[in-house]
């Protein structure tokens, strides 16, 4: 009964647009409140012990490093690269938009920072071009969905401290399905650009000498790249070091190479790291003593049994799990979404045999296409709110975007290999 009037406030707090963590919170007090047998006092424990997790110490070094890359100049340095790529395909900008996100996103590790830089940067260009605003914001807001999946995304942290699984491999993981987002992505933008007649922004391919001076002009980010994903993967050092190393990197980087980075632009990125580390992890910690409750009243349990009954095929749970993922992604935000529901899935996943890497990457995929899905979805929201464009005009420009991400989610999850060859090599 207890657990139940919690789930109700849970969902009401999330109808009527409370903040998630104070939703989460409230559903959490409620039950150790009207539970006969468990003491409030360990409601405060659970709160404040999930935060306790060394692991969730990468989680503000890497929304650091994405914050100090506004001011490096990297990321011009980036676009200008990703032009030279695609620049000479028709929609040339928004194919360099999708990659500059794939790109940043093993550096950015945050979604929302991703579509707001990029929002900023690329949309008015874009509409100077004669590209319509709001198919340049869909764009935008639905290149950024990559960077969750592309390490070190802060879901893929908070997957593998939530569901115990190696972060090193989740790292491995995200990369081909991030890579296969961004083609079947830019697959999508080449046809609109044919039907719509959008230019290129140059008129040849990339030529020999201009690529190499692209490629030596972003080697500090390319290289950044390497440091973060291949020191982990070979043993270097754990997520937390190579988050803290990517750090001291940059700041080296855009202070005395580049050399456009202040003191004061150091100042402005801890502020705004201490902002988002803030919300991150009170989600986090509210998330982890909710789902402790699932835990301890057996609620896992029973969803096991309940899935079960009805069929005990790994097609047919998957194919339910995607449908439920799509429907609660426009509703929940991501990561709390993850710490609540991968206790409750994880032993069904493990019943039937599905490999939790996979079901990380699929989980983590389906709650991204939900930032992009009215009628909460966060990163279509801080796209319309920086470009001005209407969230009518926003889902119906995103309508060949969505299907490129539907395709990539139905690869992701009944092709295996695309998530598990590269962990495995």
């Amino acid at each position: 009964m207890a657990v139940g009037i919690a789930c109700l406030l849970l969902l009401v707090g999330f109808a009527i647009n409370l903040p998630v963590f104070i939703a989460v919170i409230g559903a959490v007090l409620a039950y150790f409140f009207l539970a006969g047998d468990a003491s409030p006092i360990i409601a405060a424990q659970r709160i404040i012990g999930a935060g306790e997790n060394v692991t969730l110490l990468a989680i503000p070094f890497f929304i650091f490093l994405g914050n100090l890359l506004n001011y490096t100049g990297i990321t011009r340095r980036m676009l200008k690269l990703a032009e030279v790529l695609t620049g000479h395909f028709k929609g040339g900008l928004a194919q360099a938009n999708v990659l500059l996100s794939t790109l940043m996103g093993g550096m950015s590790a945050s979604n929302l920072a991703d579509c707001a830089m990029l929002c900023k940067m690329l949309v008015p260009e874009m509409t100077k071009l004669g590209y319509n605003k709001a198919f340049s914001s869909a764009v935008t807001a639905a290149g950024s969905l990559i960077t969750p999946i592309i390490p070190p995304g802060i879901a893929l942290i908070i997957y593998g401290y939530v569901a115990d699984v190696s972060i090193g491999k989740m790292f491995m993981a995200g990369v081909v399905p991030g890579l296969l987002c961004a083609f079947l992505l830019m697959v999508a933008i080449r046809i609109v650009a044919g039907v719509r007649g959008y230019k290129p922004v140059r008129d040849h391919g990339p030529r020999l000498g201009e690529l190499w001076d692209a490629l030596k002009e972003a080697s500090g980010a390319l290289v950044l790249i390497l440091v973060i994903v291949g020191g982990i993967r070979i043993g270097v050092f754990t997520p937390t070091e190579a988050g803290a190393v990517a750090v001291l990197y940059v700041i080296i980087i855009g202070s005395l190479v580049y050399k456009e980075m202040k003191f004061e632009h150091i100042k402005l990125a801890l502020l705004e790291t201490a902002r988002s580390t803030a919300g991150v992890m009170l989600i986090i910690m509210a998330c982890s003593a909710f789902a402790w409750i699932l835990t301890w009243e057996q609620v896992a349990q029973d969803v096991a049994r309940f899935i079960t009954s009805f069929s005990a095929s790994p097609v047919t749970f998957l194919i339910a799990l995607n449908i439920l993922l799509l429907i609660l992604g426009m509703f929940i935000e991501g990561n709390a979404a993850i710490i609540v529901l991968v206790p409750l899935l994880m032993p069904t996943v493990k019943l039937l045999g599905i490999d939790p890497i996979q079901f990380g990457i699929i989980m983590i995929l389906n709650l991204a296409i939900g930032c992009l899905t009215p009628p909460m979805g966060t990163v279509m929201f801080i796209a319309n709110a920086i470009t001005g464009t209407k969230v009518g005009e926003f889902v119906r420009e995103s309508l060949p975007l969505y299907a490129a991400l539907l395709v990539a989610l139905l690869l992701v999850t009944f092709v295996p290999a695309v998530t598990t060859w590269l962990p495995n090599l």
